[in-house]
């Protein structure tokens, strides 16, 4: 111990026996009031040889004589109950307490003892005994205003837990096995959209210390397989930890901090105690962690963070630094990916979520609105317990709920995730029945907690023509809003991708690449699905290769060629890409299906061509000697007549003829 940390405890000493001072003691005997002044200034005169912090055991002593001369001596018994406390012995500073009740109720001329004994039986899960003595606290006459505050919220915690083991929530956590969890401590897990695969922190045996590194599983038939550890570039001599993944696997975000030699590793660079560093994954090989670019980082410690879905919205925990920072609390802010890839200024949450005192291990769900966070400032079972919070559509956040009893108990809990699905949640343990240390668990989550079930698709981007990969980049947007929902990128070594999909949506989906016509796909995820992923190749056409290339998301009103409003992200999309490309002329084309009469189905194809052509031209603003429009009719079907008969489900045939009602485009000059 330091000469600041001695002279930081010794003040913190001398405050205590100040505030235990008595300007007349209860006591009539001259040795127990003579021992008991002993024992009050004993930790300020001498350390604990084992623990180099001040000698509360030698003032407990003293306190013990004390007793055996006066029984009855309550001030002793409150003095020794303090000790015991900064002891950590819990148990031992009730009975001190009690006892200093027994002997003289109405000792406490603020009624500090009843605060102390609600605190103490509330961390000990005794929720009947915190809350009559908490009331007993709040309705003292001369209760001690600077703890009023706190006291309140014990009397709201004893009375929510009190509440919730009457009600208790299904609960029945399962170990994910030892693919997983070994003797060692396994940790904050952090899952793909997909599932398939976990990663997590392990604490190692490291000399005399311990060391701090990823692993990841593979989930094969329900089975997590034996985890392998991240490459040595990720994993340093120094500890990573908390860390984040993003949907598709392929971006982690994690924490680092700096060590007792001043650096955060081998090429790492940092701002503060703790920042956050990102690494991608490119084909099989993981980049060089950086400092995460942008303005997250800073003096203060950032840490926990938690990467939404969408790529470009990032939750994480930041604890204040410096002269004046409360050091028990810590708060969870939100930053979002400029289009220049740089992280913006954070922003805390607010006070909806975040309290006066800590908000830690943040993790917001795929769906992007569902917020899960522990939390020791709102009302629960006494210490840290996990909530949830849901945002609205003007972007604030409801109530946070908890998760309710046992999920939450009297010890802390945090290092909740949830699985896309939205079914099972993970989190660590080091309960009994595990392999060791702390384990990861998983449990079906009640249904009151469930966030919005995401989907994902996955496949290929690739050239039509060579079948190359192409790194495509994948833009959806709501149909009804026009909000981006997510962002991502095809893998720029084999053009493989996972991009997640939030139920109760229909989506417009981009495809873009440098070189390459603008591809379009859509997903109707507004009704029940009876499938939680797709798979899609998506063959993307040269500019100059003169294939048509299909608009997935044009609608028309039956048996008409007027546009229907759900038309306007793809048009747009459209006239967007025209723009990104100046030089570029296109032709526009209409097919029906090969139903009803051959001349009709003509006009009508014209017309919706046309259709298309006039909106680009007088609400897009596009020139008009850069567009043509042609109808085919019924003449070019994707899917034959033929084709068409020989499908046994009615539903399968009217989905081949929705094929073959097409609008497309061309490009007939760059």
């Amino acid at each position: 111990m330091n000469r600041l940390e001695r002279t930081n405890l010794l003040v913190f000493v001398c405050m205590l026996v100040s505030h235990l001072s008595f300007a007349q003691f209860s006591s009539s005997s001259k040795k127990a009031t003579k021992l008991f002044k002993q024992a009050q200034f004993i930790p300020t005169q001498q350390l604990d040889p084992q623990t180099r912090m001040p000698d509360f055991k030698a003032g407990i002593e003293l306190v013990d004589k004390a007793l055996k001369k006066d029984p009855n001596f309550w001030e002793a018994y409150v003095l020794r109950g303090e000790y015991h406390m900064n002891l950590r012995d819990k148990s031992a500073a009730i009975g001190d307490f009690e006892n200093a009740l027994r002997v003289s109720p109405n000792h406490s001329r603020t009624g500090m003892t009843f605060y102390r004994l609600a605190d103490l039986y509330l961390d000990q899960g005794a929720y009947d005994k915190a809350l009559t003595n908490i009331k007993s606290f709040i309705n003292h006459p001369n209760a001690n205003e600077e703890y009023l505050k706190s006291g309140y919220s014990i009397y709201d915690n004893a009375l929510f837990a009190i509440d919730a083991i009457k009600h208790p929530k299904p609960f029945n956590p399962v170990n994910v096995g030892p693919g997983v969890n070994t003797q060692f401590a396994e940790y904050y897990p952090t899952l793909t959209v997909n599932g398939k695969e976990l990663m997590f922190t392990r604490a190692l045996p490291y000399g005399s210390s311990i060391q701090e590194d990823f692993f990841t599983s593979i989930n094969r038939d329900n089975v997590w397989t034996m985890a392998t550890p991240m490459p040595q570039h990720v994993n340093t001599e120094h500890n990573e930890g908390a860390p984040t993944i993003s949907a598709d696997g392929r971006s982690l975000i994690f924490v680092a901090c700096i060590d007792e030699t001043g650096t955060y590793g081998e090429q790492r660079k940092g701002k503060g105690s703790c920042d956050l560093f990102f690494t991608q994954k490119i084909g099989p090989r993981w980049s060089n962690p950086v400092n995460l670019p942008g303005d997250v980082n800073s003096y203060h410690w950032e840490t926990q963070p938690s990467l939404a879905a969408d790529g470009k919205t990032l939750y994480f925990v930041r604890g204040l630094r410096g002269k004046g920072a409360d050091q028990r609390n810590s708060d969870i802010y939100v930053s979002k990916l400029s289009e220049q890839g740089k992280w913006g200024a954070a922003e805390r949450l607010s006070d909806v979520i975040n309290t006066p005192f800590a908000e830690e291990s943040v993790c917001i769900h795929p769906d992007g609105k569902t917020l899960y966070f522990a939390s020791r400032g709102h009302a629960g079972m006494g210490g840290s317990d996990i909530f949830m919070s849901q945002m609205d559509h003007l972007g604030n956040w409801s109530k946070p709920v908890n998760l309710g009893y046992p999920i939450n108990t009297k010890f802390d809990e945090n290092s909740l995730i949830v699985s896309a699905e939205g079914n099972l949640a993970f989190f660590a343990s080091d309960r009994a029945g595990g392999y060791g240390d702390l384990d990861i668990y998983y449990f079906e989550l009640p249904k009151e907690f469930q966030p919005t079930t995401t989907y994902y698709f996955d496949g290929r981007v690739f050239d039509a023509q060579s079948n190359n990969p192409i790194p495509g980049h994948f833009t959806l947007k709501d149909i009804a809003s026009g909000e981006v929902i997510i962002v991502s990128n095809a893998d720029a070594i084999n053009g493989t991708f996972t991009v997640p999909l939030p139920s109760n949506r229909q989506y417009v989906i981009e495809v873009t690449y440098d070189g390459y016509a603008m591809t379009s796909l859509g997903f109707d995820l507004t009704y029940n699905a009876n499938q939680t992923s797709y798979h899609l190749d998506i063959p993307m056409n040269p500019l100059n290769s003169g294939s048509a290339n299909i608009l997935k998301n044009i609608y028309f009103d039956l048996n008409s060629a007027t546009l229907r409003k759900e038309s306007n992200i793809e048009l747009n999309n459209l006239a967007n890409f025209l723009r990104t490309n100046p030089n570029i002329h296109i032709e526009l084309g209409g097919h029906t299906d090969t139903r009803g009469n051959a001349e009709d189905n003509l006009t009508l194809s014209t017309e919706r061509a046309k259709a298309v052509y006039t909106h680009l031209i007088q609400v897009e603003r596009i020139d008009a000697n850069r567009l043509t429009f042609v109808g085919f009719g019924e003449r070019e079907p994707i899917i034959s007549d033929s084709e068409i008969a020989a499908i046994g489900s009615e539903t399968e045939r009217e989905k081949a003829h929705q094929t073959n009602r097409r609008t497309v485009y061309k490009i007939i000059k760059q």
